[in-house]
């Protein structure tokens, strides 16, 4: 009896074994695709060897062109948070509380949904290695934006205020699910390796996997190895650097691409690339197919500033090799991403963008026209019409004042307002009617909770001041530069709180204050305290009530004029 039943074990173990790889290969084929998104920082539409520039080689993001669905007419912000919060919600940033990159504008509103929620939501694993730009509290840091896997630097750069004190590129400190490690090598290699584990790690199942890097974006330091070629060339100055840099950066691209075919993850996963703005290096202008040469550069609100490259691959699904001619933003890419991997946006989420999945799977496809929007505001308080851009297939609106005809005249020097009256008339209505629209967002802050049991204390930095001046880098921190602003808070829990002020960082004991007075106000309630001379912190406590308020410090140290502290731990006892 017992032999017979061993046979019958042994049988069906067999019977499992044999089913099991063919039961594996059902739910691989019919979950749905992995997804790596790669966005550069600063780097423009020609600088890329694929693209006509004839000094930089770009051989990795080159081999990804190839076989891509190329979108030739493609547009963002003309800034970093702005691109980034248009393309992880699909709404126009300013819509979002995104309007800037620093000033307390950089930071998305909390109730926006942003295509990892999508994603993790969907039962995806989500991470994010880079830049993140949209706030560097809670609740706006990734961790809380539906990114599980973190590892990104502070602020809008390496070495920005917000970022760890003394990054420079080389063997940083950064933040890796909210944590402080330390790593080894340039960063983008170090972000190149977290996204790579990642991808290992997560292989036998659905990834959302995004690589924003910080390169080329300046102080364009890099090895000389990268730099010096272009040095020979005749690139003088951080040119050279610039070029490095996207070098260093496409030696690691192709790392990515390899590892996708070693682990035969290629076929099932998109891949796109794509950039954030217009160039901010480099010596050449940015070259369109053709010959034509763009006008403007990063922060133009001329095609220049917002006309950047987009190459998206999914191999046996979309037909690669091809250019698509129709006009498109960084809006479009949630609702593509959703239709294409099955998420759920929603319902009555407002979505600015439209999916792109019928143009990229090929094939006759209707496209109706559309128009579409580009502002740069860069102010504390959004103008209309203020660095502008209303976008057709074939027209350019630009500040309200200026019309041109792309396709005759794709550099834009032409202005034909007065040959085409009825089209500048129809344009401004267009622009009008979504000013209208989006700046119903505008009013308010988005605030920096503090007393949270998520997060206390809470280290808050001068590059989210409310103000006129910003010392949004280390470099105008270590200047002291004589400047004051305001942060806008939510206090979760009324209660005692310690607020400690510091002109460096917690850890850098190297600015000694002198004898003076120091203040914290937030609301009605306000503490002073004498500061002692030698010092390098002054706490104060103050006891506050549940709810919104503005939070302003102020240093009044010997003969120096007042200002601001750079740095602020904000802790509820």
């Amino acid at each position: 009896m017992r032999k017979a039943f061993r046979q019958i074990a042994v049988a069906l173990l067999t019977v499992l074994t044999l089913i099991a790889p063919a039961a594996r290969s059902t739910d691989a084929a019919e979950r749905g695709p992995n997804v790596i998104l790669v966005m550069t920082d600063d780097q423009g539409y020609g600088d890329l060897s694929c693209h006509g520039n004839p000094v930089l080689k770009t051989p990795n993001l080159d081999r990804l062109h190839k076989d891509s669905v190329r979108l030739t007419n493609y547009h963002v912000d003309p800034t970093c948070s702005p691109t980034r919060a248009a393309l992880l919600t699909g709404r126009y940033s300013c819509r979002t509380g995104v309007w800037h990159t620093i000033m307390g504008r950089s930071l998305l509103r909390r109730d926006e949904v942003t295509v990892a929620d999508l994603f993790s939501k969907a039962g995806y694993k989500t991470g994010i290695f880079g830049k993140w730009h949209l706030g560097d509290n809670y609740p706006f840091l990734p961790q809380y934006r539906g990114f599980q896997e973190t590892l990104i630097h502070g602020g809008g750069g390496i070495g920005q205020t917000p970022d760890v004190w003394g990054n420079d590129y080389f063997d940083d400190v950064y933040f890796k699910n909210g944590k402080k490690i330390q790593a080894k090598g340039y960063c983008t290699k170090v972000f190149f390796d977290g996204a790579l584990d990642f991808i290992e790690k997560n292989k036998d199942e659905p990834f959302f996997c995004y690589i924003p890097t910080n390169v080329p974006h300046g102080p364009y330091l890099v090895a000389d190895k990268y730099s010096e070629p272009f040095r020979k060339l005749g690139i003088k100055g951080v040119n050279a650097n610039f070029y490095g840099m996207l070098t260093e950066f496409d030696e690691n691209f192709g790392r990515l691409l390899d590892t996708l075919t070693r682990l035969e993850l290629d076929k099932n996963t998109i891949v796109i690339f794509t950039t954030d703005n217009g160039t901010a290096g480099g010596h050449f202008n940015e070259v369109l197919a053709g010959g034509a040469k763009m006008r403007g550069r990063k922060g133009s609100e001329f095609d220049g500033g917002h006309h950047v490259p987009f190459f998206a691959r999914w191999l046996g699904k979309w037909k690669g090799g091809r250019d698509l001619n129709h006009l498109t933003a960084h809006i479009d890419v949630l609702p593509t991403l959703a239709d294409a991997c099955g998420l759920e946006i929603p319902k009555g989420r407002k979505i600015d963008g439209k999916s792109l999945s019928s143009l990229l799977e090929g094939g006759d496809v209707a496209w109706a026209a559309r128009t579409l929007f580009v502002q740069s505001h860069r102010i504390e308080i959004p103008k209309p019409w203020r660095k502008s851009s209303v976008l057709t297939d074939r027209w350019r609106l630009v500040n309200g004042e200026m019309l041109f005809d792309v396709l005759a005249d794709p550099g834009q020097q032409k202005n034909v307002k007065d040959q085409h009256p009825a089209v500048y008339t129809d344009l401004r209505k267009q622009y009008e009617s979504w000013y209208a629209d989006v700046s119903k967002s505008f009013p308010g802050y988005c605030r920096i909770i503090v007393g949270s049991p998520t997060e206390n204390p809470t280290l808050i930095t001068c590059h989210d001041w409310h103000g006129q001046r910003v010392p949004w880098h280390q470099n105008m921190v270590r200047k002291t530069m004589v400047a004051n602003g305001f942060w806008a808070i939510d206090v979760e829990e009324a209660g005692r709180y310690a607020f400690t002020l510091r002109t460096r960082p917690s850890g850098d004991d190297s600015y000694k204050f002198e004898k003076g007075t120091a203040s914290v106000q937030v609301g009605t309630a306000e503490a002073k305290a004498e500061i002692a001379a030698g010092s390098s912190e002054v706490t104060l406590e103050l006891t506050l009530p549940k709810g919104k308020a503005k939070l302003q410090t102020t240093i009044e140290e010997g003969s120096k004029k007042p200002r601001g502290a750079f740095f602020v731990k904000v802790e509820r006892k």
